[in-house]
């Protein structure tokens, strides 16, 4: 991994470092309402304006790939009117910015349990699919109804009816062949795991993508993390030697 200097500019790091994925757990939009005497819902949208902001700056910068967890399998344990509003905030979100986010060819993908949510929420986010699915620009992933363990789980069982089916064989049954079965099976790994607001846990988050992922942890609550602050997280992954087990 090229060495940083006060020279390099984050589209050289990026660029030198092949670095092509990021992940985000947008943690802290609770905890950033709560210090400023807020409803937890005013978290909840700030963050939203926060990850069009980094949307905007990994497009800057030269990134590929943004994944983020914005509804995770044990969210359902929040109580009925937060998780009531979360989903009326994705709906929301959708139907106000889908066109801008759709002309600057930005590709949506939902991974997660989405025949789990509500019938119209899932038209809703087929539809952001389908109307950005031929777009070049940063494709985003939205973990919503996401949890890996669920995930893996899901992918062993396609590749049992495989092989009951008779078309794999046990012995052919690769890391590869997993791969192939996750939501995320049609992109890279992340290269960086960025988590905000402190915590130091992967909370069931692409648990088996991010095996060789760089991990960098931030105090800084998800609703105040911005371009600059994306720009430090990519500057310490560029500081940093992947040997992936060598």
């Amino acid at each position: 991994m090229v060495a940083v200097t006060e020279e390099k500019t984050v589209e050289s790091v990026v660029k030198d470092t092949s670095l092509k994925h990021i992940a985000v757990i947008m943690d802290g939009n609770r905890r950033w309402a709560k210090e400023k005497h807020l409803p937890s819902a005013m978290g909840h949208s700030k963050g939203v304006e926060a990850l069009k902001k980094i949307l905007k700056a990994c497009h800057s910068f030269g990134v590929e790939y943004l994944t983020v967890y914005a509804f995770s399998t044990e969210n359902w344990n929040r109580s009925k009117e937060e998780v009531n509003f979360l989903m009326t905030l994705l709906a929301n979100t959708l139907k106000n910015e889908l066109s801008e986010l759709d002309e600057n060819e930005v590709r949506i993908k939902f991974i997660g349990d989405i025949e789990g949510l509500n019938p119209d929420l899932q038209k809703i986010l087929r539809n952001s699919e389908e109307q950005t699915a031929d777009n070049t620009g940063v494709k985003l992933q939205i973990a919503f109804n996401y949890g890996s363990r669920m995930e893996i789980a899901n992918a062993c069982k396609r590749i049992a009816q495989q092989v009951k089916d008779g078309v794999l064989n046990i012995e052919d049954i690769t890391e590869n062949t997993i791969s192939a079965n996750l939501y995320t099976s049609e992109i890279p790994d992340p290269d960086l795991l960025i988590r905000t607001g402190g915590e130091k846990r992967i909370s069931n988050y692409l648990m088996w993508q991010c095996a060789y992922s760089e991990i960098y942890v931030t105090n800084t609550f998800w609703p105040e993390f911005d371009k600059d602050s994306l720009a430090e997280a990519i500057f310490e992954y560029g500081r940093r030697t992947r040997r992936f087990g060598k």
